[in-house]
């Protein structure tokens, strides 16, 4: 039901972070107890817009598990709340919502759009709605490198040409990760910043400035949330070796300096990242010096 809520709330293509934190809070109000991968199965569709056929897709999974009076209720009363949630509903939100009210109802015949039409009499998945796009298949990266998860969902709906593998796309990813985190240790990101992460990533990865950009817009794009730094340092550290591992920690602090300061919020932010990438405290410390020595 959440996820039909998050679909059905997307159906004007808009979603601003006010509005999805503010979903956030009463989903988690009214089902309190989602687990960590429930949540996020959830939480993947507020990420970007859910399209019509992916809402089809999602209103007939829910229809399929509505076995009562009471949980059609449910469902109703939470379409009822979801429309007067902020007392401005556009017209293209009012007609997902008339939608997914006439699929689980299921004997309307008025021809009430797409999704009403492809449920209709229906209790067990159509074909159309098995092949209707899913981004859970990508729960696992959106978890644990959400970074790759946003730029594998670009490409596939027509972004650039990457030109690169699948695996330095997501080694790149979790190194972008990283260099946004460290950014955004101070809330605003700096043009200076922003320089720094493309110079590197096209003079130590060697990607072209058309690519670098493509990566570190995605990166910056990304709530601070959802970028955990210890499991982006611990995934980078396992497809990369001593050496890269190290010109990464340099690369952070380059960021860091790139204001012409490092703070001591940044100087931990990388100290925990270079342990989760399992280097020596004195590769650490020649990092460190590199960026903060007089010029």
């Amino acid at each position: 039901m959440a996820k039909v809520l998050v679909a059905a709330a997307w159906a004007d293509g808009d979603l601003n972070a006010d509005e999805i934190n503010s979903m956030k809070r009463e989903l988690l109000t009214k089902i309190p107890d989602l687990s960590a991968q429930q949540w996020a199965s959830v939480a993947i569709y507020m990420e970007s817009p859910v399209d019509e056929a992916e809402r089809g897709r999602l209103v007939q999974e829910l229809r399929a598990r509505i076995t009562t009076p009471l949980g059609k209720q449910l469902v109703f009363d939470a379409l009822n709340e979801l429309v007067a949630a902020d007392g401005q509903v556009s017209d293209a939100e009012r007609a997902a919502v008339d939608e997914v009210r006439a699929a689980i109802e299921g004997g309307n015949s008025s021809g009430m759009g797409r999704v009403s039409r492809l449920f209709k009499g229906r209790s067990t998945p159509s074909p159309a709605a098995a092949s209707a796009p899913n981004r859970e298949q990508y729960l696992d990266e959106f978890v644990r490198n959400r970074v790759y998860y946003v730029i594998r969902r670009r490409l596939e709906q027509g972004g650039i040409a990457p030109k690169l593998s699948d695996a330095e796309i997501r080694k790149l990813s979790l190194a972008g990760g990283l260099m946004a985190v460290v950014a955004r240790t101070n809330p605003d990101v700096t043009g200076d910043e922003q320089a720094a992460m493309l110079a590197t990533l096209q003079q130590n990865w060697h990607l072209n400035a058309e690519q670098a950009g493509f990566l570190v817009d995605v990166a910056l794009a990304q709530q601070p949330d959802d970028l955990d730094s210890f499991r982006l340092a611990d995934a980078f550290a396992a497809v990369s070796d001593y050496d890269e591992r190290a010109q990464l920690v340099d690369a952070l602090f380059a960021i860091a300096a790139a204001d012409h300061a490092v703070n001591n919020d940044e100087v931990e932010k990388i100290r925990n990242i270079a342990n989760a990438l399992v280097l020596t405290h004195q590769r650490f410390i020649e990092a460190k010096l590199k960026a903060t020595r007089p010029v």
